[in-house]
């Protein structure tokens, strides 16, 4: 009885050996059959949180489920990229402030011309040889002429993309310190329409100004700090009864005109003050008072300050939030020199710059291609 009794147990134990087998057997198979593409949403935007914009682009690529992960952890709003021009050649950088990454393209289109702004991703250029002013997208590779006219000592600046129909060329040069000549333009046109305004104020042109279109209106920082305002549709120009900004008397030193940088966000006009041995020191005009008054905090938005053209930016990566990026790269092109008001100096350290040492036409912040496939 008690051997009977055995040999049934062992007949169990050796069935449910086998079916312990089987069950591990088709486990195995079926794990040997799942793919990348099988793992876990979850898994899958983790990864894909700590990745470049390329490779979060190359990875949606792959399949349904990692284009759903990719696209739902995927930045929108990028920050503007620091174009340079190089002095000799054809190959142009572009570096990622964001991903402190560059990237290069063949622009053999721009040979013997220097850049005058940028807005919208469109560059305007100037070729001083032959006066030929025109548009350029890096990205596309689009021409847009315009008709030729000498610039001299003076900046440029345009409204929109050059594909719209509001876009609107704008330069100014003061012919004394009590009269400014206004010269516009706009695509298709045949010819530059300049016309001769008197200041109220002394008001000076330079390469040093700055100019930012803003709520219908382009404004104008002089040398001195005086702020003028153009009105495209009614033809309009005044000198602002706003005194300059006050800055501490050391930031009137060595080059103090090369470190003021201008932009605008969300209809406010910004001017940046910058001193080699300081802090920079960031203004906002009160329209309503008519007076400058400064800011201690951006409340998030980004800045990025070059000498021709400066943008704002605001829902960048929280690292990036209520800093300023300047057009200065160190540590052989892997970090930018930027400054955060909410610790008060400057990355990385000790990295106050001295603009006189740097050539206005050698690089502009420009907004990237929503399309990273011409880098890829």
């Amino acid at each position: 009885m008690a051997g009977r009794k055995r040999r049934k147990l062992n007949s169990l134990a050796v069935a449910a050996m086998d079916n312990t087998r089987v069950t591990t057997k088709n486990m195995r198979e079926k794990l040997e059959l799942q793919t990348w593409s099988d793992l876990p949403t979850e898994l899958l935007e983790l990864i894909f949180c700590h990745v470049t914009l390329e490779d979060n682009v190359r990875a949606s690529l792959v399949c349904k489920s990692w284009h759903t992960a990719a696209i739902s952890v995927r930045v929108v709003k990028q920050s503007p990229w620091l174009m340079y021009f190089p002095k000799y050649g054809n190959l142009y950088e572009f570096y990622d402030p964001a991903q402190r990454k560059t990237h290069s393209l063949e622009l053999p289109e721009l040979y013997g011309s220097r850049v005058c702004y940028t807005k919208d991703g469109w560059l305007l250029l100037y070729r001083p040889r032959t006066h030929r002013v025109f548009f350029f997208n890096p990205f596309t590779k689009e021409v847009i002429k315009l008709p030729r006219f000498e610039l001299t000592y003076q900046i440029v600046a345009f409204s929109s993309s050059p594909t719209s129909t509001s876009c609107i060329v704008f330069t100014v040069k003061h012919i004394s310190p009590t009269v400014v000549a206004i010269s516009t333009c706009h695509p298709g046109a045949t010819e530059w329409v300049t016309v001769n305004y008197q200041n109220r104020l002394p008001f000076v042109s330079s390469i040093w100004n700055k100019i930012v279109f803003c709520s219908g209106l382009f404004y104008c920082l002089s040398l001195t700090g005086w702020l003028g305002v153009f009105n495209p549709v009614e033809r309009t120009w005044n000198v602002l009864v706003v005194p300059p900004p006050k800055c501490p008397e050391n930031f009137f030193a060595k080059n103090w005109w090369k470190g003021k940088f201008m932009s605008e966000h969300n209809g406010d006009i910004l001017v940046i003050y910058t001193c080699c041995s300081e802090n920079p020191i960031i203004f906002k005009l009160n329209q309503s008072n008519m007076m400058w008054e400064e800011m201690k905090t951006l409340d998030g938005v980004t800045l990025f300050a070059s000498f021709l053209s400066s943008h704002s930016r605001a829902d960048l990566p929280g690292i990036m939030r209520n800093s300023i990026y300047f057009s200065k790269v160190r540590f052989f092109g892997k970090r930018c020199i930027s400054y955060s008001l909410d610790d008060c100096r400057y990355y990385p350290r000790k990295q106050c710059h001295d603009w006189g040492e740097q050539d206005p036409f050698e690089n502009i912040w420009i907004e990237p291609p929503e399309n990273l496939s011409t880098f890829l």
